[in-house]
């Protein structure tokens, strides 16, 4: 059985959708914390021992690091036969979603998240700006959970484990309440949140949080 180690900080999205599959697979892990606040990951240090590209999360395999969550989510699941789209013609409309949550839903939250959370003094104009973004990504993702128990039918797949991860944090951090504004996506959370050894990014990813601004 592979050992696994985890890179990772507790606000990291990212992060989370790496342990909550670990999680849900029944396989343990080894919680790596990263001084992401610190500045680390833009150290040479850090990229040229850890990750070149300067990101987190980094999971460890067996001493073999992998990096990017997309990749790591797809080999996880055919690993462990799992949250891969059964049966197989699901699959490419697993990838489709996985692909466009990465560039689109879950690269403009983070960034929303994160600048309107945990820096000083986010601009006001940028906020507006990928606020506006999201509200159309959320939208195309409230019509497609309306009508489907999961994103690609009536499982949870990796492209649900991606697309909740930041939406899960608390409406403090990310300034949605989900229910009120996005019911089918709150009712869709709801429905993730009760699968079988779910826990939440906090309860996975222990350490020092960042400091909260908003």
């Amino acid at each position: 059985m592979p050992t696994y180690r985890l890179h990772y900080f507790p606000e990291s999205g990212n992060s989370y959708k790496l342990a909550l599959m670990l999680t849900l697979c029944g396989q343990p892990f080894e919680p790596v914390w990263t001084d992401f606040g610190a500045g680390i990951t833009r150290t040479p240090e850090w990229r040229a021992a850890v990750n070149e590209m300067g990101e987190i999360p980094v999971l460890e395999e067996d001493g073999v690091r992998l990096t990017q969550t997309a990749p790591i989510l797809l080999r996880l699941a055919e690993r462990y036969g799992c949250f891969g789209g059964d049966p197989p013609e699901e699959r490419l409309e697993v990838l489709r979603w996985l692909f466009w949550d990465n560039h689109k839903l879950t690269g403009t939250m983070a960034t929303y998240r994160f600048l309107r959370t945990f820096s000083a003094s986010p601009d006001e104009r940028v906020l507006a700006f990928l606020r506006k973004r999201i509200d159309d990504y959320l939208g195309i993702l409230e019509r497609r959970v309306a009508s489907s128990t999961f994103v690609v039918g009536a499982k949870a797949t990796i492209a649900d484990l991606s697309m909740c991860a930041y939406l899960q944090y608390p409406s403090d951090e990310h300034g949605y309440e989900f229910t009120k504004s996005h019911p089918a996506v709150g009712a869709w959370l709801g429905r993730i949140a009760a699968l079988p050894g779910h826990k939440s990014a906090y309860d996975l990813l222990p350490g020092k949080r960042l400091h909260h601004y908003a």
